[in-house]
């Protein structure tokens, strides 16, 4: 699968490095794709990566990954052009700058937002409720982290859940895109959990039924 990601920090960095590793051809966009820190990311990466424009990166890919920091995100996605039919996960959370609150919920979400600076694009919310370490083993303890996603096109989220799958966790359907007005805050906690209560950044939820 064609994979581009518009924002290759470290969340996106560590899901981007994972999925190429595990054979999908990754594209990581940057502003300047031959700086020394994305010849380092592509090299992590290996042989099924490379660093591109974001333009070039949306229109080269068949999934493309959000995880730019929120006051970046709809320009990044207005650089990206038409993403009209082409998967976009959001993996973004509104959070306010000394991370005690979200910038936008309760009657709409980030992923709304996205959806519609996004116009015809396959919106699905995953990969926003814990931390980039745990990302990049999300098995603790023995036993798979759980990763909520929702969206409101089934072909969309079955293709994540499936990339989701082939990381380690246990992914589970959250329900419509209006859901993410849940998973956002739900992000929160793990984050004030993460970095106000001492839990560090290697746990993350797990899914009993």
């Amino acid at each position: 699968m064609k994979i581009g990601i518009l924002g290759a920090g470290n969340v996106g960095g560590t899901l981007g490095t994972r999925w190429a590793q595990g054979g999908h051809q990754v594209v990581f966009s940057s502003r300047d794709p031959g700086s020394p820190q994305m010849k380092e990311v592509v090299a992590k990466a290996g042989n099924s990566s490379r660093a591109a424009t974001v333009a070039d990166t949306a229109a080269s890919s068949e999934v493309i990954v959000i995880s730019t920091p929120w006051k970046a995100t709809h320009d990044a996605l207005a650089a990206a052009g038409d993403l009209s039919g082409k998967i976009l996960i959001d993996l973004i959370n509104p959070l306010l700058p000394d991370l005690s609150g979200l910038e936008v919920g309760t009657t709409t979400s980030a992923a709304e937002m996205i959806a519609g600076w996004a116009p015809g694009a396959r919106v699905v919310k995953a990969f926003n409720t814990i931390g980039f370490p745990v990302m990049a083993d999300p098995v603790v303890a023995g036993e798979p982290v759980v990763m909520f996603y929702c969206g409101d096109d089934a072909e969309a989220k079955s293709v994540v859940a499936q990339l989701a799958t082939e990381l380690g966790f246990n992914a589970v359907d959250a329900g419509a895109l209006s859901q993410a007005r849940l998973l956002e805050p739900f992000a929160l906690l793990w984050i004030s959990l993460a970095f106000k209560q001492g839990f560090g950044v290697h746990w993350g939820f797990k899914l009993l039924k």
